[in-house]
């Protein structure tokens, strides 16, 4: 994942406010709108659609960078702070000490099923294409080996789930990814 993006309204294939909200669906990386169009309605669409900030064409170097260096600290103190467990019905994710537990026995995790497991809770309730998990964990030069996925996944499913036949919080989104549902009453981030 990108630490920023920096987005053209006028694109020669596809609206750069569609690939605004189709981001925004999936991450919260900082989004910096660049366009020609100066109208209020336009900076509003921007921003509707999940823009964090907009700049107006032409503009200089320095205010450039200096939007970006703002919208980097604003992203690091984000994200310095997470939460320091995630809790869902009998699972808690401990991230300060790597560590997960299942109705208060600690789980036996590798170091990948661990990683899978941070990152769908950190993002709970949204779709996690493969593609995403397996640059996360094992590096973009893995993105398209979907089978290390889904053996980890199945793994990790029989660990966490009470019925792993039918998962109930590692919920596969078919032919996208993974879902890891957080929705039920008392879980989410402590």
């Amino acid at each position: 994942m990108p630490d920023m993006v920096i987005l053209d309204l006028m694109m020669p294939e596809v609206d750069g406010l569609t690939v605004c909200a189709r981001l925004r669906a999936f991450s919260d990386v900082p989004i910096l709108v660049l366009s020609a169009r100066s109208q209020e309605r336009q900076k509003v669409a921007a921003l509707d659609a999940g823009a964090d900030d907009y700049l107006t064409k032409p503009f200089g170097m320095d205010e450039l960078t200096a939007r970006i260096r703002a919208a980097l600290r604003r992203t690091k103190r984000v994200r310095q702070m997470p939460a320091p467990t995630f809790t869902a019905g009998a699972l808690v994710v401990d991230y300060d000490r790597r560590l997960a537990f299942k109705s208060g026995q600690e789980l036996k995790l590798t170091p990948i099923e661990y990683d899978i497991l941070q990152y769908l809770t950190q993002n709970a309730d949204r779709v996690i294409t493969h593609r995403q998990i397996l640059s996360r964990v094992w590096g973009p030069e893995n993105s398209e080996e979907t089978q290390y996925l889904r053996v980890h996944v199945g793994n990790l499913r029989r660990k966490i789930e009470q019925d792993p036949s039918r998962p109930r919080l590692i919920v596969t989104e078919p032919g996208v990814g993974y879902r890891f549902k957080a929705e039920e009453e008392g879980t989410g981030s402590k």
